[in-house]
C-alpha cells in the first residue's frame, strides 16, 4: 500500500519541450514551458490528471491571435500560466495539473463577479460552493463551503479579494488543498501555513479579472483521433439584470408571457447564471442570497439535472443539521445509528427536518445552461419552492414551460438569458 502512495508524489518525468508555438492562419502564439525550483529540484507539471500522464504548464509569451475582427487574449496576461516561484506562497511540491485547472476554473468564475467580495470552492473542476457578500470575503467564503461542507473538503479555493485574517480563519477550519487570492495579508498568511500542505497562490491578476472578461481566448479541444476544434471561449452576456430577456413564446396565435423577477430575485439569477459558466453540462444551480443552495452537473436529461440537485440539496442540509448536533458527517452519523439507538432517533429527526425543509431551497432562484425541452424540470424546481428562473430559451414547447411557472403558486419568474451556456 505503501508504494501505490508514492505515486501521487513521484514527479513524472517531463519529455515536452520548452517552448510550444500555433500557427493559426500566419498568425502565430509562442508559448513557453512553466518550470518552478521547489526544494531544489527545477520541474513543471508533477503530472497530468492522473499520476502516469506526463504534463507541461505553457504561458504564452508573445505574439496574439485576431479571429473574425476580435482580439484574442494576448501576452502578459497570464493568470494561472503565469505563476511564479514567487507567487507561489507556501508550494507544499510541485502542482499536478488538476491543482490548476480547478484555480482556473475558479477564475472563469469570478472574472464575472468583480462588483463584490466572492468566493468559489472547487473539485473536479466544478463548483461545490460558490457565494458573494457585501458583508466582506470571510462571509462568502464561510456560504460558500456551507453550501456544501462534503465536496468541499480537499478543494480549491479562489478569492477575487486580499485573503484578511477573518477569511484565513474561515479556511484553516477544514482541509483544503489550494487557496488562490489577488494578495494574503501578513496575519492571514502566517495562519494559512500552520497548514503545511496547503498551496498558497498569490494571483495578483485576479484584480483585473473585471477587463479580461470582455476579450475571449481561444479554446482548442484535442479529439482522441489527434485532430483539434478551435473555438472562441463563452463570454457571459448577462453582466446585469437588464441583460436578461423577457420569457415570451407563441403558440396558434397566443401569446405567452412570464412574470419578470423582483430586484432581489434578479440579483440572485444574475450571480447562479455568473457560476453557471463553471459548471459541467447538462446542468442546474440554484442559489439564494448571493450563494449556492444546491449545483446539479453533467446529467444527460434536464429533468435529471434538477432532480440531481434537489437530492444534493437534501443530503447537504441534513449534513449541515448532523454536524451542527454532533460533530459528525450525515454519512458517519447514519453508520452509528445502525447500533445506538439513540443517535437512530435523531437521525430520523435530522431527514424529516430535512424533507420538511426540502433542503433549504425554499426561496432559491434556478438557472439552466441549456433550455428546458419540457415543462417537468420546471415544474420540479417550482415544488421545492424556488421563485424565478433563468434559462435560455429557444425550445418550441417555451409556451409550455412559461404556463407552469404562470400556474404555479404564487406565481414564478421567468426570464430568458438568450445564450446557452453549456461547458464540456
Amino acid at each position: 500500500m505503501s508504494d501505490l502512495k508514492k505515486m501521487y508524489k513521484t514527479i513524472q518525468e517531463d519529455p515536452f519541450p520548452g517552448d510550444l508555438r500555433i500557427s493559426l492562419g500566419g498568425q502565430e502564439m509562442v508559448f513557453e514551458k512553466r518550470t518552478w525550483t521547489i526544494d531544489g529540484q527545477v520541474r513543471g507539471l508533477r503530472y497530468g490528471e492522473n499520476p502516469d500522464q506526463p504534463a507541461a504548464l505553457y504561458e504564452m509569451t508573445s505574439g496574439g491571435l485576431n479571429v473574425g475582427g476580435v482580439a484574442f487574449r494576448g501576452q502578459g496576461q497570464g493568470l494561472v500560466s503565469a505563476l511564479s516561484e514567487e507567487n507561489m506562497l507556501q508550494a507544499g511540491k510541485h502542482p499536478g495539473k488538476i491543482n490548476l485547472t480547478d484555480v482556473d476554473n475558479g477564475l472563469n468564475v469570478l472574472q464575472y463577479l468583480s462588483a463584490r467580495p466572492a468566493a468559489v470552492i472547487l473539485k473536479h473542476n466544478n463548483p461545490c460552493g460558490a457565494a458573494w457578500s457585501d458583508r466582506g470575503l470571510a462571509e462568502a467564503l464561510r456560504r460558500a463551503f456551507m453550501a456544501d461542507r462534503i465536496a468541499a473538503f480537499g478543494g480549491a479555493i479562489v478569492c477575487n479579494r486580499p485573503v484578511d485574517r477573518a477569511a484565513a480563519e474561515v479556511i484553516g477550519s477544514a482541509y483544503f488543498e489550494v487557496v488562490a487570492a489577488p494578495e494574503f495579508e501578513p496575519g492571514a498568511l502566517d495562519l494559512l501555513k500552520k497548514s503545511k500542505n496547503l498551496r498558497i497562490l498569490r494571483i495578483p491578476g485576479i484584480e483585473s479579472l473585471d477587463r479580461l472578461c470582455a476579450e475571449p481566448f481561444l479554446e482548442l479541444k484535442s479529439l482522441m483521433d489527434g485532430g483539434l476544434i478551435a473555438q472562441f471561449s463563452f463570454r457571459n452576456r448577462i453582466r446585469s439584470a437588464d441583460d436578461f430577456l423577457p420569457a415570451r413564446a407563441e403558440k396558434d396565435g397566443d401569446v405567452f408571457t412570464a412574470r419578470g423577477p423582483t430586484r432581489r430575485e434578479a440579483e440572485d439569477l444574475v450571480f447562479a447564471w455568473a457560476v453557471e459558466a463553471g459548471v459541467s453540462s447538462n446542468s442546474v444551480l440554484f442559489a439564494k442570497d448571493g450563494a449556492t443552495t444546491a449545483i446539479g452537473t453533467g446529467e444527460q436529461d434536464r429533468v435529471g439535472c434538477v432532480d440531481l440537485a434537489v437530492t444534493k440539496a437534501l443530503t447537504k442540509y441534513a449534513d449541515l443539521l448532523a454536524f451542527e448536533r454532533h460533530r459528525l458527517s450525515i454519512y458517519e452519523l447514519r453508520l452509528r445509528a445502525v447500533e445506538d439507538k439513540a443517535l437512530a432517533r435523531d437521525l430520523a429527526e435530522i431527514e424529516d427536518q430535512a424533507r420538511e425543509d426540502r433542503g433549504g431551497l425554499p426561496g432559491s432562484v434556478a438557472v439552466s445552461d441549456g433550455f428546458f425541452p419540457f415543462r417537468d424540470g420546471v415544474d420540479l424546481c417550482i415544488a421545492q419552492g424556488v421563485t424565478a428562473i433563468a434559462q435560455p430559451g429557444g425550445s418550441i414547447r417555451d409556451f409550455e414551460v412559461i404556463q407552469a411557472v404562470n400556474q404555479a403558486s404564487p406565481q414564478v419568474a421567468m426570464v430568458f438569458t438568450g445564450q446557452r451556456s453549456f461547458r464540456h
